[in-house]
């Protein structure tokens, strides 16, 4: 899970404050939902302003194809 939070904040972009008009700083991020879709919100803060938004990552199912599927193999077979 530190992983996609990692990869997420790192293709976020900052919102832009509605009021300033600058862009608005990274806070936080936060676990919204794990099963079935995971979601993370990301918190900004305007610097100047102090005014709050939200932004959300949506991650898509990682569901490998019916004909994909891998089976462990015994060590008589491996070897």
């Amino acid at each position: 899970m530190v992983d996609r939070l990692r990869s997420a904040a790192e293709q976020l972009e900052a919102p832009t404050c509605p009021d300033c008009h600058i862009e608005m700083k990274w806070f936080r991020s936060e676990l919204l939902a794990d099963e079935p879709t995971p979601i993370i919100a990301h918190l900004f803060v305007c610097p100047h302003c102090k005014r709050a938004a939200q932004t959300e990552t949506i991650f898509k199912a990682d569901v490998p194809p019916a004909g994909k599927l891998s089976t462990p193999r015994s060590t008589a077979s491996a070897a």
